[in-house]
């Protein structure tokens, strides 16, 4: 079974996305803080991380930083699902090691949700 990490501090949209995504038969792990989420993806090692820029404890930034400087984590793709959309923020993510850079405001969860499917494929 394919295993998704979800940082995400919103629980609205944490649940929302966590439903669908399940509904595709993914399971799902998730974080709502930056610690939070690298201490599971070092447990659990997903297949796949979704990660917010703005979250609690260590920011997505951080985050980024530290899975990709694991040896356990670093391969793990990580896919940036934020609402900062400056060309400095996608830039940064990008040269720290994000997949993919996708901005909330600009995605239904089903265009979020065939992203993570194509992507996965």
């Amino acid at each position: 079974m394919v295993k998704i990490l979800f940082m995400e501090d919103e629980p609205i949209f944490q649940k929302e996305l966590k439903e669908i995504l399940e509904q595709e038969k993914f399971k799902i792990f998730s974080a709502f803080d930056g610690e939070e989420g690298l201490a599971m993806a070092k447990k659990e090692e997903p297949n796949l991380i979704l990660l917010d820029l703005i979250l609690p404890k260590k920011d997505g930034f951080e985050v980024l930083k530290e899975l990709k400087a694991d040896e356990k984590t670093k391969n793990i793709p990580v896919i940036v699902l934020t609402n900062l959309e400056g060309i400095g923020d996608v830039e940064k993510a990008l040269e720290l090691g994000a997949t993919t850079y996708l901005v909330k405001a600009n995605y239904k969860l089903e265009d979020v949700v065939n992203k993570v499917k194509e992507f996965l494929n």
